[in-house]
C-alpha cells in the first residue's frame, strides 16, 4: 500500500493505493495552518480507518509540502549566520543588477529588505582560493574561524552558511571551516557549506543558496522530524518520503541535507499526477493546470517530460535558488481568491486570498468578502449540498451577501454579473500564465492535451479549453487528489552537478569522463543509501552549454561517454544548435563551450496500477443526480442553460456526455459549457472535445 499526501494552502489531499485489493481510497480535510504536521497526522488517520487498512501495512508514505516555500515567503526563518571570504560579506547584499529594478523608485528589493543572513552576521576570514585550477593562494585561518564560530554562537545562531570564493573549484577550506564549526558550536546548529549544495560557478546564486538552506533548514528539518515521530505514533512505520523541486523524491535525510529542494515541493506533486494522467490516456505533449483554494500552478510539459529552470531562473520569493527546479509558474489564482474593488474603483480578483480559515463567504466561518467559489455557487455550478460529498454544508446566501456589498454595490451590477465577472477575470489571469509558459517559450497550445486538476481546476477547464483552442481537455479520475497520487507516481531522484568549463572543439577528454564519473559515483551512493534496487537504477547525463561568450546557457542530454571525443563533441553541439533553434528561432556558427555537466541518478519506483472502469453502453442517464438552470458566458454572452449533473462515481467507460452538464465528485467539480462533448474513457478519465 501507498500513500500520498499534499499539504495546500485551503486543503490537505490524501490519497491511498491498495493495490493488492485494487482498490483507491482519498481524503480531503482542511489544512492546519499553524501545524501543517497536525493536519496531515488527522487526516491519514481518518483515511486508513475509513477504508479499514492497517497503519503498518503501508509501504510508502509520500508528501509534498509548501514548508520551506511559505518560510522564505513569510520571512520566518532561522536565526543565520555565514562565515565567507574576506572582502566578500556583501555579495548576498549586491546580488545583481536586474533591468526593472533600475526603475524602482525605493529600491524594495528582498535580498537587501530583508537579507537571508544579517549583514552583522556575515563574518569575513583570511583565505583564498584562485581559478582557474582551485590553487590556494592565501591559507585558512583557523584562528579567525574559530573567532567567528564562538561570535555566532553567543549570537544564538541556529544555522550557519560557509560561503568561500572560488569553493566550487576546490573545497579544501569550506570542508575544514565546517569541521571546525561542528566543534566551536551546538550539536543543534545546522552547517551547510556551499561545495555542498550548489558546487557550481556563479558566486551570488551559490551564496544565495547556500543562504536559503540555512534560513529554511531548522524549521524545515523540526517539521520533518515532529511528522516522522507522530506518524510512527500512530502505528504508521512506513519510511517518510519527500517531494523534491526537480519532480522526483527523497527520503528526509537526503531532501534535509539540502533544504532548499524542498523549496517547490509542493506544487510539483500536481505537474507528475497530470503527466501520470496523460500517460493514462495514452497523450504525450501536456499543458497542466492545478488549481487549489490559494494558487493556481502551470506546467508545460513536451513529450511528456518535465522540463527543469534554468539555474539563472529559478528563485523563491525574490532570493536566488541555484538547485534543480521543475518548470512551473504560480499564480495567486484559487476558488479563494477574493474578488474586490479597489479605491479607485478598479475590480480586482486575486492574488489575496480567504485561504482556510476563515474561507469564502459561504463556508460559514466568519468570512465576510466575496471569493471565486462564492461566485460559482451563486452561478449555481456548485450545489450547496454536495460540497466534499456532503459533509461540508456552504451558504449560498452569504454567498450572495459578500457579493452585493463588496463588488454589486461599488459598480452597480446585480449579483449574477457579479458572479460571472469574478469568473471571468480569475479564468483570463489563469489563460495569461498559460499563455506566458507556453506561446512564449516557443510552444503552441493547439499541440497539447490540457490537464485539469486540484480541487477548482475542472471548474475552469472547458472555458480556458475553447478560448485558447486547445483540442481536448482531460480531467483525471480524482482531479482534486492528484496532488497527491503525483507522489506515488514520482520516481526518487537525486541531481548532482559541477562547473567543468571546456570548449567543445578543445575538450580536455579524460578531465570531463573523470568529472561525469566522480558525479555518478555520487548519484549511485544516494540512490542505493535509499535502498533502491540496482535494475532499478538508472543514470542521464546533462550538459549546459552556450555559444561562447553568452552569459546564459542550455541544458541538452549528452550521449554516452564512449567512442571518439570528436564525435562525442560533434553530437553535443547538434543537440545544442537544435535545443537553441527552438527555444529562440535560430542558430549560430560559433563555438560551443559546455559550462556545467550534471548527473541525474533516477531510481525507478512501480507504476501506479489504476483500476479500470465497468463498460457500459454510451448512456450517462443512470448518473443523472439534478437538474438545473445554470449560467454560462458563452462568446462574450451570458446566458442560464438548463443542466445535468452527473455524480461521477456512477459513470462507466464509454459514456458520452454533452453539455451544458456539471460532474460532481467528493474532490472536485467538473463544468462542461454548453455543446461541448465528452466521453469517458476506460480509466475513468473525462476526456472533453474542446476545439
Amino acid at each position: 500500500m501507498r500513500l500520498g499526501v499534499d499539504v495546500g494552502g485551503t486543503f490537505t489531499d490524501l490519497l491511498v493505493i491498495d493495490e493488492e485489493a485494487g482498490e483507491v481510497h482519498v481524503e480531503k480535510v482542511p489544512t492546519t495552518t499553524g501545524d501543517p504536521a497536525a493536519g496531515v497526522l488527522d487526516g491519514a488517520t481518518r483515511l486508513l480507518e475509513r477504508a479499514g487498512l492497517d497503519p503498518a501495512g503501508l509501504d510508502q508514505f509520500l508528501h509534498g509540502t509548501t514548508i520551506a516555500t511559505n518560510i522564505v515567503l513569510e520571512r520566518d526563518g532561522a536565526r543565520t549566520g555565514m562565515i565567507t571570504t574576506e572582502g566578500f560579506r556583501d555579495i548576498l547584499h549586491t546580488a545583481r543588477h536586474r533591468r526593472p529594478l533600475t526603475f524602482s523608485i525605493h529600491q524594495e528589493v528582498p535580498w537587501q529588505e530583508h537579507p537571508l543572513v544579517p549583514r552583522e552576521n556575515r563574518l569575513p576570514v583570511a583565505e583564498r582560493i584562485v581559478p582557474p585550477t582551485g590553487e590556494v593562494e592565501i591559507p585558512l585561518d583557523e584562528d579567525a574561524v574559530r573567532a567567528a564560530a564562538r561570535l555566532l554562537a553567543a549570537r544564538g545562531v541556529e544555522a550557519v552558511a560557509v560561503c568561500l570564493l572560488f569553493s566550487f573549484l576546490n573545497p579544501v577550506h569550506e570542508q575544514r571551516v565546517g569541521e571546525i564549526l561542528r566543534e566551536e558550536l551546538a550539536d543543534d546548529v545546522y552547517v551547510f557549506l556551499r561545495s555542498d549544495v550548489a558546487p557550481r560557478y556563479r558566486e551570488y546564486e551559490a551564496f544565495s543558496t547556500a543562504a536559503l538552506c540555512a534560513y529554511v533548514g531548522p524549521k524545515t528539518n523540526r517539521y520533518l522530524e515532529r511528522l516522522s515521530a507522530g506518524l510512527a505514533g500512530r502505528g504508521i512505520r512506513a519510511e517518510l518520503q519527500m517531494m523534491t523541486s526537480a519532480g522526483g523524491v527523497a527520503t528526509v535525510a537526503g531532501a534535509t541535507r539540502q533544504p532548499a529542494n524542498l523549496l517547490m515541493s509542493g506544487p510539483v506533486g500536481g505537474l507528475m499526477g497530470g503527466l501520470w494522467a496523460a500517460r493514462l490516456a495514452g497523450f504525450d505533449n501536456v499543458i497542466t493546470l492545478d488549481v487549489g483554494g490559494t494558487s493556481a500552478d502551470i506546467g508545460v510539459a513536451p513529450r511528456g517530460e518535465l522540463r527543469l529552470k534554468h539555474l539563472l531562473d529559478t528563485q523563491v520569493g525574490g532570493y536566488a535558488a541555484m538547485i534543480p527546479m521543475a518548470e512551473l509558474d504560480t499564480i495567486g489564482a484559487g476558488g479563494g481568491s477574493l474578488a474586490y474593488v479597489d479605491e479607485t474603483g478598479m475590480f480586482h480578483v486575486g492574488p489575496q486570498s480567504a485561504g482556510a480559515h476563515p474561507g469564502p463567504a459561504c463556508y460559514m466561518r466568519g468570512g465576510t468578502r466575496p471569493t471565486v467559489t462564492d461566485a460559482m455557487v451563486v452561478l449555481g455550478r456548485l450545489r450547496p449540498s454536495t460540497f466534499l460529498g456532503g459533509a461540508m454544508v456552504v451558504d449560498p446566501a452569504l454567498a450572495e451577501q459578500a457579493l452585493r456589498e463588496h463588488v454589486c454595490g461599488p459598480l452597480g451590477m446585480d449579483v449574477e454579473e457579479a458572479a460571472a465577472s469574478t469568473v471571468g477575470v480569475i479564468t483570463h489571469s489563469m489563460i495569461q500564465a498559460i499563455e506566458l509558459n507556453s506561446v512564449q517559450k516557443g510552444y503552441d497550445p493547439r499541440d497539447f492535451t490540457f490537464v485539469a486538476l486540484g480541487g477548482a481546476g475542472a471548474q475552469f477547464a472547458c472555458e480556458i479549453g475553447q478560448e485558447m483552442g486547445i483540442p481536448r481537455v482531460l480531467i483525471p479520475p480524482r482531479p482534486g487528489i492528484t496532488s497527491a497520487l503525483g507522489l506515488l507516481a514520482t520516481d526518487t531522484l537525486y541531481e548532482f552537478s559541477a562547473t567543468e568549463m571546456q570548449p567543445l572543439a578543445e575538450l580536455d577528454w579524460d578531465r570531463l569522463v573523470a568529472h561525469y564519473t566522480e558525479l555518478d559515483a555520487s548519484a549511485l551512493q544516494a540512490l542505493r543509501r535509499d535502498a533502491i534496487s540496482e535494475e532499478d537504477i538508472a543514470l542521464r547525463r546533462y550538459a549546459d552549454c552556450r555559444y561562447a561568450n553568452q552569459g546564459y546557457e542550455l541544458t541538452v542530454e549528452i550521449p554516452a561517454l564512449e567512442g571518439d571525443p570528436a564525435a562525442w563533441a560533434a553530437a553535443v553541439e547538434e543537440a545544442f544548435h537544435a535545443e537553441h533553434e527552438r527555444t529562440y528561432s535560430r542558430r549560430f556558427d560559433g563555438a560551443i563551450t559546455a559550462v556545467n555537466i550534471r548527473v541525474m541518478g533516477v531510481g525507478r519506483r512501480p507504476e501506479v496500477r489504476w483500476p479500470l472502469l465497468e463498460q457500459g453502453d454510451g448512456d450517462p442517464s443512470r448518473a443523472v443526480v439534478h437538474e438545473q438552470d445554470v449560467v454560462y458566458v458563452v462568446a462574450g454572452e451570458r446566458r442560464r442553460h438548463p443542466t445535468k449533473f452527473y455524480d461521477r462515481a456512477l459513470l462507466r467507460a464509454g459514456d458520452r456526455i454533452t453539455g451544458a452538464a456539471v460532474v460532481e465528485q467528493f474532490d472536485s467539480t467538473t463544468v462542461i459549457n454548453p455543446g461541448i462533448p465528452c466521453t469517458v474513457d476506460p480509466h475513468g478519465n473525462l476526456i472533453l472535445e474542446t476545439a
